[in-house]
């Protein structure tokens, strides 16, 4: 039954309705959760405010969880399922990258479009940067590509590498998370002296 994709055939102006309700629907859930704001953000990297590390690993283990069910119930074909071809060195580099590109900007892809539609100046600026740096990617690296492609090493998963089911991984995942959110809430306490206090 799923993805829908597998079965259903939607209509190009139907797949575009559907990408910008899922589209308002994330913005409006990030700036609901507060991420709409550069401080909220980069509030993790000082330590006082890991909420940002708590959402998205929770809203990894969930959708994780959730496709292990519909998967066993027999709802959802996971070899359906796009996997992105691995690449370790072009991973660290874009890791890197971005991991960059939040500490100086304070947003990522996602936020700052979400902050840039309730008016914040600094995302505007911050998402004019993103679409200048695909518009220099896509123009000036053409052996980027390349590069890329010569280093995949395929479609590589937990459960291929381990030999351990999906079930055991969920399993390990939920509860990492839970000794997280513990561990988390040690480390804000511990370093809420950092919070800025205006």
């Amino acid at each position: 039954m799923l993805p829908l994709s597998s079965t259903v055939e939607f209509t190009p102006v139907a797949e575009l309705l559907i990408a910008l309700m899922l589209g308002f629907g994330f913005g409006f859930a990030l700036e609901r959760a507060g991420f709409g704001s550069a401080r909220k953000l980069t509030a993790v990297f000082y330590l006082h405010d890991m909420a940002v590390v708590k959402v998205m690993f929770s809203a990894i283990v969930t959708a994780m969880a959730g496709l292990f069910v519909l998967s066993a119930a027999g709802w959802l074909d996971l070899s359906a399922l796009y996997v992105e071809p691995t690449n370790f060195a072009a991973a660290a580099l874009g890791g890197l990258l971005f991991g960059a590109g939040f500490v100086v900007g304070g947003y990522c892809p996602g936020t700052s479009i979400a902050a840039a539609a309730i008016g914040r100046k600094d995302a505007w600026v911050f998402a004019l940067g993103i679409l200048a740096g695909v518009w220099s990617y896509a123009e000036f690296t053409p052996g980027l590509e390349a590069w890329i492609k010569a280093g995949q090493v395929g479609e590589l998963t937990l459960p291929a590498l381990t030999g351990i089911g999906m079930g055991g991984w969920v399993a390990l995942f939920v509860g990492v998370l839970v000794a997280m959110g513990f561990g988390l809430r040690r480390l804000e306490q511990r370093f809420a002296h950092w919070k800025p206090t205006a």
